[in-house]
């Protein structure tokens, strides 16, 4: 069981290594974090479902596509959510330079300034693939790097698996990883609603990311 919990939750000794990233919440409460957006049609459902539930979340974008849907991100912003920098072209940092990787990074920020006038707090690399060195070049960028302590793999369109991954690993201070994708729209309504309902009877609450990355 504890090889299989590290599918879902990352292991203590990763997480010790590296602790200036944030894993879990600083205050436990539940955080809710969406990759790969924004689209059409899976934002909708997310962001409807939230404003149903009462919920901000941290949003990780992708800067081509914030390019591409401008008035999906707006709208992010507009109801009280976050957006996080996924890099501009979800590319995965270890195949990159570091003067590759600044530029995925630096791009992403350079265009929500410029669009939307919006400063970027949170990083998260794409695959959640980092390296040693990941940590000083955020440093140089002013950004904070928000990993996970649940994945619900919801982005294999299998809604049982998340509901596995919810009852077996939420903890009050879950920083939950959740899709903006094509390959999660079909159950990505479902996942949100069984993880409030499940966090609810358990008295776990939800927290806005201003809080809860302290």
């Amino acid at each position: 069981m504890i090889e299989l919990k590290y599918k879902y939750n990352p292991p203590s000794l990763l997480k010790k290594i590296f602790n200036e990233f944030y894993w879990n919440t600083t205050n436990n409460k539940i955080l809710l974090t969406f990759d790969d957006g924004p689209l059409p049609e899976t934002t909708e459902i997310i962001l409807d479902t939230l404003s149903k539930n009462g919920i901000i979340a941290l949003f990780f974008c992708v800067g081509e596509n914030v390019k591409k849907y401008p008035e999906l991100t707006k709208r992010i912003m507009s109801e009280g959510h976050i957006i996080g920098n996924h890099t501009y072209n979800h590319k995965i940092l270890k195949t990159l330079t570091k003067e590759e990787k600044l530029n995925q990074i630096k791009s992403f920020n350079e265009l929500v300034i410029k669009e939307f006038n919006y400063q970027v707090k949170y990083f998260r690399p794409p695959h959640g693939m980092f390296q040693l060195g990941t940590n000083s070049f955020l440093k140089e960028l002013n950004l904070k790097n928000v990993m996970w302590s649940l994945l619900t793999y919801d982005y294999k369109n299998n809604f049982d698996l998340v509901k596995f991954a919810v009852t077996n690993f939420l903890k009050k201070d879950s920083i939950i990883v959740l899709h903006d994708s094509i390959k999660s729209k079909d159950i990505i309504r479902n996942s949100i609603e069984f993880i409030i309902d499940y966090a609810s009877e358990r008295n776990f609450s939800f927290g806005e990311p201003s809080e809860c990355l302290k």
